[in-house]
């Protein structure tokens, strides 16, 4: 039976939740952030989304099933030892963690068996962390960066990605966690369909200086360049794929090298460039004028008027939605509004984000439909193809899905091969 995910604020709902004990306080999100260093440029609008979205149900509805939600951030700079000292100084009253780094999600995912509090890695992370049968405390919804590397494929290739035969792709990406991930899909899809992968990573000293990368891919001459980039490291390829004359309508990226302050730097020069993407912009979006009204409008915002009409700004948004959502339904699942995070992990795993659900929460167009349960951590919600065309991004496909049935048996070997590898390894049984 669906569950309807009502707003809960005031009045006899929230009279029911919290009948028959004290008053609850606030439940403590935290928030492991980049605002500084190389990918601060990439981090800031997303981090702002993500703390404005809890603003607003703040102070439009008095937070969550009457309870104010404490999103606070622990600052990373984007390195692994900051962001596991952050976990655990912000563990102790969390119910969910959410690391902002593969490479520190990749360290944090132990713990999360010995801690017991979920890890939330929307769009990011290990991709067989959607088998939630081996990983119970964590999830990467609503696509992974497997979901992007086939939905990239099909974008360029045809639904069944058989226009890739014979073709050369370059693989530009950040030699970091992060852009390896993608890679064991992609060798598979070259070897299943005959195209030639060329792998060129980018190290972080080299992200603004790729001269060495752009000389390989003038003598490969691939017929198409997929780029895993982050921060500075987007800027410096686009800058030189400008300079070499690289075709832009050959050129796409992962959601994290979609990000219009990037593109802004070479402008006109850019358009055609494309980007996956789990959302799409709707700056006219009912939760936009609610943004609008319960935050900005109060001065308690620290993004302005441009930000917040782009894709990476309303990405955070969307994040934060999830987390609510599953905030909401852990609340009326246990009857109590101050939940704690073995709670919110059955919450996270029954997520049903459907249209009308989505239109309620004034997000339509913004993310597609998608759902979690206890065996799929991640949703696999699809997305679009977004196009730069000079000034903007704009929708620039149809909605596109990745091959689940494929995924999943990676999924499971990943995930029974990492099990393996750290044994013991708790799981759980899931249904179906």
């Amino acid at each position: 039976m669906m569950r309807n995910f009502r707003r809960i604020a005031t009045g006899v709902a929230l009279g029911a939740l919290l009948a028959g004990g004290a008053a609850a306080q606030e439940i403590s999100a935290p928030n492991l952030s980049y605002r500084t260093g190389p990918f601060a440029a990439t981090g800031i609008p997303v981090m702002n989304g993500q703390i404005d979205y809890f603003t607003m149900l703040n102070e439009r509805d008095g937070g969550i099933g009457g309870v104010k939600i404490n999103f606070y951030e622990c600052e990373t700079g984007y390195n692994t030892e900051k962001g596991v000292e952050c976990y655990e100084k912000t563990k102790g009253d969390a119910v969910v963690t959410q690391p902002w780094s593969t490479g520190i999600t990749l360290q944090v995912l132990p713990k999360s068996n010995v801690d017991e509090i979920p890890i939330l890695a929307p769009g990011y992370g290990f991709s067989a962390m959607a088998d939630g049968s081996v990983f119970k405390w964590a999830f990467n919804l609503p696509s992974s960066y497997w979901d992007a590397a086939s939905m990239i494929l099909k974008g360029i290739g045809g639904e069944d990605m058989s226009e890739l035969s014979g073709k050369k792709i370059a693989f530009l990406h950040l030699d970091h966690p992060f852009g390896k991930e993608p890679l064991p899909y992609l060798e598979k899809k070259a070897e299943d369909i005959g195209f030639e992968l060329v792998p060129i990573p980018v190290g972080l000293k080299e992200m603004q200086n790729q001269s060495a990368q752009w000389l390989q891919i003038r003598r490969e001459r691939p017929d198409y360049v997929i780029m895993w980039g982050w921060g500075a490291m987007n800027i410096g390829a686009l800058t030189e794929a400008v300079k070499t004359r690289y075709p832009m309508d050959q050129f796409v990226g992962v959601w994290w090298s979609g990000h219009s302050d990037d593109l802004q730097v070479v402008g006109a020069d850019g358009a055609g460039y494309r980007s996956i993407s789990f959302n799409a912009p709707v700056s006219d979006a009912q939760v936009m004028a609610d943004i609008q009204t319960h935050v900005a409008d109060k001065g308690l915002t620290e993004s302005d008027e441009e930000q917040r009409s782009e894709v990476f700004y309303q990405r955070g948004l969307v994040m934060s939605a999830a987390l609510a959502e599953a905030i909401a339904a852990a609340q009326e699942e246990f009857g109590t509004g101050e939940i704690n995070a073995e709670q919110l992990r059955w919450g996270l795993e029954n997520i049903d984000l459907t249209e009308e659900r989505i239109a309620e929460l004034g997000m339509t167009g913004m993310v597609a439909p998608f759902s979690t349960s206890c065996s799929n951590h991640t949703g696999h919600s699809g997305g679009w193809l977004l196009e730069w065309d000079g000034e903007q991004f704009v929708k620039a496909s149809d909605h596109l899905m990745a091959d689940a049935d494929e995924l999943a048996e990676m999924e499971v070997a990943a995930a029974k091969e990492y099990a393996d590898a750290n044994a013991p390894w708790p799981t759980q049984e899931c249904d179906g």
